[in-house]
């Protein structure tokens, strides 16, 4: 049973408490029918109640004062959920009285913000900033070095944070970017809902970060300027590819050409030989008829003329066949040595085609990296 000295000692205790409890808290204490005592923290938790404030019915105290037994309630209160108990204080057997305390319920995720946030504050190369708050402010925040949101404070207040609104409002989460002018950078801003623990319906707060992406961004503008060259390195590429393709075409048809000429060469040696033979066997037909012509004497001096005549025209047809043979021959031998720099060309044109084509192909490869590497830095 809680006495009325009793409860004059606890103010002193409960000055010191009221601070340190996790939260912040407030203690008070009441008479019958009003608020004679109070302290409040100074961590946000509440507004300051005033001496002399009226107690309602359906109080703590009052159902304390009333059932002359300790009571709790759990009451939403501040934006959060609040734990209020009360316990009777006597004067002899009449309660005269009520000491009171009332702190915020905590749930896992405040209970462990203290020992995981400073952590994660360090593991970003470019900081981090966190955050706990209930429906209507912040209250609990973790900066790091390189990146501390100053203006926000515990006890500072969600409304004008668009994003949290929206994080309360739709019980999902909410990711943005957004440029904080305070640091002249883009920041990734991740909000998540808390829900109670017993009603998993109900959002009771939300835990978020802020985090700079100055890296991010550079990643991005250098994936797209590498885009961008990559793309006019691949055009020139497919341009040159295209070239070589069509000279590689030509000189084949080139190389066709010649071997075609090499045929005709051939054929025209062929019908050299036979008209040689042709020109050796009239010769030799004129001979024989210059023979007959003499042995006729007068009577075959005419036909010996044309035997002359025939004779002049295979020695004619010989030089000539010799004449055409040594530009045939001629021709072969360039058409030849064409033919020998035309398989050279044609490989050439064939392995720069070919390599042009590699090239081609490794350049979209590393088209396809650069947009895997603009999707990361998205992510970041």
């Amino acid at each position: 049973m809680i006495t009325k000295e009793f409860a004059e000692k606890f103010k002193e205790v409960a000055s010191l408490l009221v601070d340190i409890t996790p939260g912040g808290a407030r203690f008070w204490i009441t008479d019958t029918e009003k608020v004679v005592w109070q302290v409040t923290s100074q961590l946000g938790y509440a507004t300051k109640m005033e001496i002399g404030t009226k107690l309602l019915p359906n109080a703590v105290a009052s159902q304390a004062i009333k059932n002359k037994k300790s009571m709790v309630q759990e009451v939403a209160a501040h934006g959060t959920t609040a734990i209020n108990a009360a316990i009777p204080i006597f004067e002899g057997n009449e309660v005269v009285g009520a000491l009171c305390v009332a702190f915020p319920k905590t749930y896992s995720l405040e209970r462990a913000f203290p020992i995981f946030a400073p952590m994660m504050a360090d593991m970003f190369p470019e900081g981090v900033f966190l955050w706990l708050s209930d429906t209507e402010k912040l209250t609990h925040r973790q900066g790091s070095k390189k990146y501390d949101l100053v203006e926000w404070q515990v006890g500072s207040t969600i409304a004008p944070v668009t994003e949290i609104v929206q994080c309360m409002r739709e019980k999902r989460p909410v990711n943005a970017e957004v440029y904080n002018e305070e640091y002249n950078i883009h920041v990734r801003m991740s909000v998540a809902p808390v829900f109670d623990e017993r009603d998993k319906d109900k959002v009771i707060g939300t835990f978020g970060l802020s985090m700079p992406r100055a890296v991010a961004v550079r990643l991005q503008n250098m994936s797209n300027d590498l885009t961008k060259e990559l793309e006019q390195s691949a055009a020139v590429i497919q341009e040159l590819a295209a070239s070589a393709s069509e000279i590689s075409a030509n000189q084949q048809q080139l190389n066709e050409n010649i071997k075609n000429i090499l045929t005709l060469s051939e054929e025209i040696n062929n019908i050299l030989a036979f008209i040689k033979q042709i020109a050796d066997e009239t010769k030799m037909l004129g001979l024989n008829a210059a023979i007959e012509a003499a042995r006729a004497g007068d009577v075959g001096r005419g036909f010996g003329v044309v035997a002359e005549e025939i004779r002049k025209l295979s020695d004619d047809s010989r030089e000539t066949v010799s004449k055409i043979r040594e530009l045939t021959d001629k021709i072969k031998a360039a058409v030849e040595e064409a033919e020998r720099n035309s398989d050279l060309t044609l490989g050439n044109s064939e392995n720069q085609a070919a390599a042009t084509e590699q090239v081609s192909a490794s350049l979209t490869e590393i088209m396809t990296l650069a947009e895997k590497l603009a999707k990361i830095a998205k992510r970041i």
